[in-house]
Order: C-alpha cells, then structure tokens, then sequence
C-alpha cells in the first residue's frame, strides 16, 4: 500500500480492507509512518512520534476490534500512554511521564487502534490556535501559513493532511470544533460526561472538556463513539456505556425542527464582527437543510452572551491557576520558577487572587444556560450557528504580542492582579480571548453535543465550518444529520487534496 491508497479510505475503510485481507497491517502501518515521515515536515502536526513502540503493540491487538490495524494520534494534553512523554505544549512538563495509560488511552487500544504519535496543543490547551513555544506550530494543510485553530490544532492539521485517517482531540471551549472548521474535517463534541477522563481526572474544566476526536467521515466519529464512550471506575458522571452511534447513521433523520442563528447574543458583546463568508454558510447550510425537509426557522439561543463570557473565563482563570499548582508539585518547582508563557502566568497570577464567592456564581451561570438551552429545544430539535467568526487567520496573527506580554508582567507586582479584576480585567481578557470564536463556549457551559460540519469552502479557497448544536444527550441525532449532510455534499472529495499535490 502506498501513501496515496492509504490517504484513500477513512478509518473505517481501512479496518474493512484488513479484515478483508486485501492489505496487510504491516502494509498500512508503513503507509501511515510513511505519510507521517514525509508530510509532517510541511504541516508540523507532531510533536513525537512512537513507532517503534506502536509497532509492537500491534501485534497483539484482537483481529475482530473494529479499529483493528488503523493508525491515529493522540493529543500532547490528558490524553496519557504510560512512559511515554505528557507536556501538556509546555516546557514545564517537557519530561514529565504519567505512570498509566489514560481511560481514554485504554480504550482506543481495546478498540484496535495503532498509537503512532502524539500531536501539537497551545500551552495547557488555553488558545484557540496552536503556537505553543515549546513545541513547532502546526500549519493549516488548506495553506501553510495559515492558522490549524486550536487547541487541537496538531490533530486536525495531521487529518486534513493526510498523515492518518482519525486523531484523538479535545474540547473545553471549541477546541475540537474551531479545528475542524479551519481545517475543513468534522468535529463532534460529545455530550458532557458521555466520554471518561480518568483515572488522572474526574473532570476537566468543572466537565467543560469533552475527548473524541477529529475526521475525514462521520462515520468514523460515530463508531469511536461507540468504542469509548461510558463512565470509567470512580467517574463523577453516571453515564452509563451506550451502542448504536454508527447504527443511527443507517437511515436519514425524521424532519427536525432547526433553529438558525447568527450567534449575536454570543458575539455581539464581545464585539464580533461576522465575515461575509461565515454567513453565507450558515444561510446556505439552513436552505441545504430546508431542502432536505427540515422545518428551519432563524432564532437566536436565549442566554447572556456577556454573562456567559465572563464565567467561562471566570472558571478558566481558577483552573489555570490550580492547573499550575499541580505542574509544581508534579516536577519539584516552584510555580514562580516554572517555565511557561507570559499569557499563561499571567491567567495564573489572576486565577490566584479570584474569591470562592466569584467562583461559585460563574458557576451558577452555567446553569442558567443549561436550563435556558433545556426549554429552547423543546421547541427546536438542533440549533445551526456559525463556528467562528472568520476564515482561518494567518499564523501568529492571534498570538499576544510584545506589547500584551510587557503588560501581563506587571500583574508580578503585589496587589496588581487583585486590582486588574476589580478594574473589570476579565471583560477585556473576554474580547481579546473570544471575539473571533465566542460561538461554541455555549455547549461547553451547557454540556450539549455540538458538531463542525465542512459545508462551505470560500472563494479562496478556504474551509467554513457550520456548528449545529443538539439537546444534551441527542449525538444520534446529531451524527444522523451530519451523515446525511456528508452524502448531499460529498465534502470527502476535498481531502486529503493538499497532502497529494504536494
């Protein structure tokens, strides 16, 4: 099998063609390194790879595992392979290695799949794109000097390019689906709870972070669902193992009632401006959907857009801070001593100085917005919403600059970063942070599934992402629309394009 066969088929395709014994698992692992060795120079999606390792291991995963033989990648954040190297896209963490595999880890080996390496994650997983300073930036397959998103830019940079079918993402604030949609690939994230975290964790984010993983086909994502979805030993959510993912893509969905929106209520506070081409692919994807003979109907989701913002980076800024008391006692330094990013220390020394009192009423927001999201969709089946707010940016368009980390070091002062948030800090941290992707924090807040569909491709040539969020628990639903979306508009036939012209 060479690299452009094997750039052919999705996971799936793959699994079949070995159990069929048309290609072997050896020919397919040598594809998939090949593929690696050879396209990752341009797209810089890894940052380690472990071939050797996954190559034993393959030789003892069960023939009937329905992965069996197909090569992925997991994330460099939570996502833990005992020995191996967890740095989290930090320098502080560049050696540290956890002492078990991940539940997660556990689970896609059960499932047959072939770990070949780990992919690119900003610093803690905090950015919506993918230039951690530890680690090279991933480039968008679509064009080079483009942004891949994040936080899971490694992953989808590493699918949109060919190097495997299916890599292993994370979402706490859009980090699956912000990728997806820079990256032309679909993205599901998965109902709160529904994927386990442990034993490393119980919950991520107070359960805004939500592991699957990024694709060429849906139905890719909806057999990984089936194979790792259920709460693990010990998981703070009882949700229970559930079947039947890849079976609800059998048959279309019955007409569903489809709310449509621009996300003002999301991006207007924070100051959004809407390209021309985001909306033209949401008023497409809402007549595409009309087509199929769904009742569609333009209507905003009722929440606080602001209130919402400035809890989401509320929690955010608590848990950094925790994040990095943890990193200090994991590695023996000091936290004013570990080697990590300005932005980063600075959201630190923030996270630092929040009252319980505040911390629990960003909390309480979120609540509100589940309940409110509840009663919503009981008048609406799913609601279609833009991803972000622009095409893909350039790289390091996004990065703070000089300027932004000069004044991040003086909340080093004492009593600065108590005064920062009394003079109304996280309102501006809310616009810099969230302006260009205030849209998909909302099913992180709530726990709703939400899912990236590649839809629209601009006259540049560049990947829209659409967002459709469902009621929280309804991925069938959701993965039976995107699959017959995928056969209306065949947007496979885009990839894996760049990876061959190459």
């Amino acid at each position: 099998m060479d690299i452009a066969e094997y750039q052919c088929h999705d996971a799936l395709g793959l699994a079949e063609l070995i159990r069929r014994g048309e290609v072997s698992r050896t020919e397919v692992f040598d594809a998939a390194c090949a593929a690696i060795e050879r396209g990752d120079r341009s797209v810089q999606a890894l940052v380690r790879t472990r071939f050797e390792r996954a190559r034993d291991e393959s030789e003892r995963v069960d023939n009937a595992a329905p992965f069996a033989g197909v090569p992925t990648l997991t994330k460099d954040l939570l996502m833990a392979i005992v020995g191996e190297p967890l740095a989290f896209g930090s320098a502080s963490l560049a050696t540290w290695r956890p002492q078990e595999d991940s539940s997660l880890v556990t689970r896609l080996r059960q499932a047959g799949f072939a770990l070949l390496g780990q992919t690119a994650t900003p610093e803690l997983g905090l950015m919506g794109i993918t230039e951690p300073r530890a680690f090279p930036h991933p480039r968008n397959p679509w064009q080079l000097e483009l942004s891949p998103g994040g936080s899971s830019g490694g992953a989808a940079a590493a699918v949109a390019a060919g190097l495997v079918p299916v890599a292993m993402a994370g979402d706490g604030g859009g980090s699956i689906r912000i990728p997806a949609s820079y990256c032309g690939l679909f993205g599901l994230k998965p109902s709160r709870g529904r994927v386990p975290q442990g034993p490393m964790h119980g919950e991520v984010w107070l359960g805004a972070v939500v592991e699957h993983a990024l694709t060429r086909s849906v139905r890719d994502s909806a057999a990984l669902l089936d194979a790792i979805n259920g709460m693990d030993e010990g998981g703070p959510y009882p949700v229970a193992r559930e079947s039947g993912f890849l079976a609800a893509l059998e048959r279309p969905p019955e007409p569903l009632r489809v709310a449509v929106s621009l996300g003002e209520p999301l991006g207007k506070p924070l100051g959004t401006e809407l390209d021309p081409q985001v909306r033209q692919a949401v008023e497409a994807a809402a007549a595409r959907l009309e087509g199929l003979g769904h009742h569609v109907e333009w209507a905003d989701p009722p929440v606080d857009g602001e209130a919402l913002a400035n809890a989401y980076l509320t929690l955010y800024l608590g848990h950094v801070s925790a994040d990095l008391a943890w990193i200090a006692r994991e590695t023996g330094v000091a936290v004013s001593r570990l080697e990590i990013e300005p932005a980063t220390r600075a959201i630190g020394r923030l996270g630092l100085h929040l009252s319980v009192r505040d911390y629990e009423l960003a909390r309480r927001e979120w609540n509100l917005a589940a309940r409110a999201m509840g009663a919503f969709h009981r008048r609406f089946d799913m609601l279609l919403m833009p991803v972000t707010a622009a095409p893909p940016p350039r790289l390091g368009e996004l990065y703070p600059p000089p300027s932004h980390e000069r004044l991040m070091s003086l909340l080093a002062l004492p009593g600065a970063p108590r005064l920062a948030l009394k003079a109304g800090m996280l309102r501006h941290l809310a616009r810099d942070a969230l302006s260009r992707t205030p849209y998909t924090q909302l099913a992180n807040l709530t726990g709703q599934p939400a899912m990236s569909l590649p839809l629209h491709v601009t006259p540049e040539g560049l990947p829209v992402g659409v967002q459709v969020v469902g009621a929280m628990g309804d991925e069938r639903r959701l993965l039976a629309l995107a699959a017959q979306l995928e056969e209306e508009v065949k947007w496979q036939r885009h990839l894996p394009r760049l990876s061959r012209d190459r």
